[in-house]
């Protein structure tokens, strides 16, 4: 009897262990931990822990709606440009370079590197050779920076530098071409002077966010034999008396340019108005399709004027010198320049596109971009973003001074 009551016991648990695997399993579901609340005071952020990534967020999960709209992208930035006036590191300057700056020649432009750090091109006129080589060919006004000055036009961040001036030649030819040398060396460009003519009066062309930029410089200063010529290396020197030959260089230096900026190294040295010459070349200029005309020379500040779209700055002044004689001389100008780039005209044309299927009749919850305005000004409107990529937005005209150490800063 007990026999038979053991083997239906173990018969029963047979039955019971091999049936529960035919019952389906129960699903488990894992409830993550609750949201802990800070403790701060008044604060409504929670931190999640447990399970998943551990961050900062202003809703439980529950909570999230997703966004409707994607994140604004930042706008195209547009291209800087400051042109300032004559930087010449020799003499004076270097006394104090080497009195006060322990030598390095970074100490010119300390006071005033902050407010060119962010520029995309820094443009000014070198007067005299950078160079340890030559003879002084000019006079008791001479000038050969010393070559360490490199290193503080470089700190500056100058990335373009006009040689067309009077004092191009004042060591001779091979201090000239020296020059050409160091600052290809640098990765600084020049404009107005070359190996042979054709360099000397092309355009240099810096293009920066699709935005093409040329640069062209001349001088009527010094004589004749200072020219570039197909075999001899020199400056970009033009005569008084035949300014159509340099029209036709300036149309054609427009048409490979999105913005042409000329520089005329020319008037008359410490003469608050220019000269008939000055105005009667910045106007052809402008004229030509040069979108701005700057010039250098006179060592003080003169006018800058709108003419017909174009803007022109007749004289920059001094920017680093040593003329330490009058406040005139101790003063200069930089002109910052604001371009709107290819980029910002891609931005204008997508979203026009918006304004364009609503014109044409098409229906849908599109906005504008530029809602405020009558369907036919907003046209008019979209119209002139598309075309007016490469236009200068806004020139801002800046004056400087230049303190007993013949460091230029912002004059506040």
């Amino acid at each position: 009897m007990i026999n038979k009551l053991i083997l239906i016991i173990i018969f029963g648990l047979i039955l019971f262990i091999g049936g529960s695997f035919l019952i389906p399993p129960k699903v488990i579901e894992i409830i993550p931990s609750p949201p802990k609340i800070s403790e701060t005071p008044g604060a409504q952020t929670q931190v999640w822990e447990g399970g998943g990534r551990v961050g900062v967020q202003t809703q439980s999960p529950s909570d999230y709606n997703p966004p409707t709209t994607l994140p604004q992208k930042r706008a195209p930035k547009s291209i800087t440009l400051i042109l300032v006036g004559d930087i010449m590191l020799d003499r004076g300057v270097e006394n104090m370079v080497e009195k006060y700056g322990q030598g390095d020649f970074k100490f010119p432009f300390l006071k005033i590197a902050n407010e060119l750090k962010e520029v995309d091109i820094l443009f000014g006129n070198l007067e005299g050779p950078i160079s340890d080589k030559g003879e002084n060919v000019g006079s008791i006004y001479s000038f050969r920076n010393n070559p360490r000055a490199i290193e503080g036009l470089t700190f500056a961040g100058f990335n373009i530098l006009s040689l067309a001036n009077n004092h191009a030649f004042d060591y001779g030819r091979e201090a000239l071409e020296d020059t050409f040398l160091r600052l290809k060396t640098a990765g600084i460009d020049y404009v107005g002077a070359g190996f042979d003519e054709k360099e000397a009066y092309s355009p240099a062309i810096k293009e920066i966010n699709k935005t093409k930029i040329g640069f062209l410089a001349y001088t009527n200063l010094g004589p004749e034999t200072w020219k570039a010529t197909e075999g001899n290396s020199g400056i970009a020197w033009i005569p008084e008396n035949n300014l159509e030959k340099l029209k036709e260089e300036i149309k054609s230096a427009k048409e490979n340019s999105d913005i042409l900026i000329v520089s005329l190294h020319a008037g008359e040295e410490y003469q608050l108005e220019p000269t008939q010459f000055q105005v009667d070349f910045a106007k052809m200029a402008i004229d030509a399709g040069a979108d701005l005309v700057v010039g250098h020379h006179p060592h003080v500040i003169q006018p800058v004027e709108k003419y017909k779209g174009g803007y022109i700055a007749y004289s920059l002044g001094n920017f680093v010198f040593d003329q330490s004689f009058s406040e005139e001389t101790m003063k200069g100008q930089m002109i910052k320049v604001l371009i709107k780039s290819r980029a910002e005209r891609s931005e204008a044309r997508r979203g026009s596109l918006n304004f364009v299927r609503q014109a044409e009749g098409e229906t849908g919850e599109e906005t504008c971009f530029c809602d405020h305005l009558s369907p036919f000004a907003a046209l008019g409107q979209m119209r002139q973003n598309l075309s007016d990529h490469g236009k200068i937005k806004e020139v801002i005209p800046m004056t400087i001074k230049i303190n007993r150490y013949f460091q230029p800063e912002i004059n506040k």
